[in-house]
């Protein structure tokens, strides 16, 4: 069972930083150790979920959970169902991952490469963003991680405004001690409706070295369509001082490993809007897919894609259902259905 042990507060004004050291385990924290949880069933029909009052950090497997103000762990839409009406679903580790790669940006409605270059969406970005935010409305979010560039921050800030507990992301400057005292919230409030956004590198776009900025039709008449496409879509051959989707790999993964897993085994529901090819990578990672099916993937943009985490397993659960259309996230054949 999870135990908790208070910290005494310097100021509730610093929110961020005063916090409840929890011990995570596949138990939930109950009600006994934590006096401020709260139980709540949501109308979403895989979700329910308990609520601490207070951002509270833990660790796993000798890592760090960061916790947002509101934990809500999700339980298995099979396993929720008992045949036995007396039955109470039992406490659960599972926990939501949900991937959204980015909406259309300025590049590629242009067919530009655009790799590591910073450029915002288009129009029809912005929409695509906020029909991905309305399919998972209904899915609690804890902790939302972003790459640095501002297509895929924008895509996640924009699919929140759709969501229905209304709270607020808010991007956690941790670059130099000014930024992080700049950045306090000075309100315990505002902090429990706030849910932390984390930007990292590692989830960036693969880097296209020469080829960024380049139209991709006259890049593919001037070296010749089939040296383009080894260079897009091979798994292990760079394009010229780029890198290949095996370096993206390499990188995108070991911070999804190190930095989102301990998230997910504290019962975190994490959102990641990113790239093309960095979840490809992750992708790749959760379905135990082969360098060969990983060329084949391709990812919409603005299709938000759900897994379950349960007991240290990813299970693909496919796409929420969006309000207008159903939808589908493009997959390999062999992993299709």
């Amino acid at each position: 069972m999870a135990t908790a042990t208070l910290q005494p507060a310097r100021a509730t004004t610093q929110a961020y930083n005063a916090h409840i050291n929890l011990s995570c385990s596949n138990d939930l924290p109950s009600t006994a150790s934590l006096s401020s949880l709260k139980r709540k069933s949501l109308t979403y029909d895989l979700i329910a979920t308990i609520r601490p009052g207070a951002l509270v950090t833990g660790r796993k497997y000798g890592r760090t959970c960061l916790i947002s103000a509101q934990a809500s762990p999700v339980l298995d839409p099979v396993l929720s169902s008992s045949k036995n009406s007396n039955d109470r679903p039992k406490k659960s580790s599972e926990a939501a991952l949900i991937l959204i790669r980015h909406g259309e940006s300025l590049w590629n409605e242009k067919n530009l490469f655009t790799g590591c270059v910073d450029v915002p969406l288009t129009q029809r970005g912005v929409e695509e963003a906020i029909e991905a935010g309305k399919r998972i409305s209904n899915i609690p979010v804890d902790v939302i991680f972003t790459s640095s560039l501002v297509r895929a921050q924008m895509t996640a800030m924009l699919a929140m405004t759709q969501h229905r507990r209304k709270k607020v992301p808010v991007v956690i400057h941790n670059e130099s001690e000014q930024a992080k005292a700049w950045s306090t919230i000075y309100s315990e409030d505002t902090t429990n409706q706030s849910i932390p956004v984390l930007t990292a590198w590692q989830l960036n776009e693969r880097m296209y070295g020469e080829l960024q900025g380049l139209n991709k039709q006259e890049t593919a008449d001037r070296f010749g369509k089939e040296k383009v496409h080894q260079w897009r879509r091979s798994y292990d051959i760079p394009p010229p001082n780029g890198e290949s989707l095996e370096m993206c790999a390499e990188r995108a993964v070991a911070y999804f490993k190190e930095q989102i897993v301990p998230q997910l085994h504290c019962g975190k529901n994490v959102l990641i809007a990113a790239h093309g090819n960095s979840l490809r990578s992750i992708i790749m990672y959760l379905d135990k897919l082969s360098s060969q099916e990983v060329i084949s993937l391709e990812l919409s943009t603005g299709i938000p894609m759900l897994y379950i985490f349960k007991e240290g397993k990813f299970l693909r659960r496919g796409s929420p259902i969006g309000p207008s259309e159903a939808g589908v996230y493009a997959v390999t054949k062999a992993k299709a259905g």
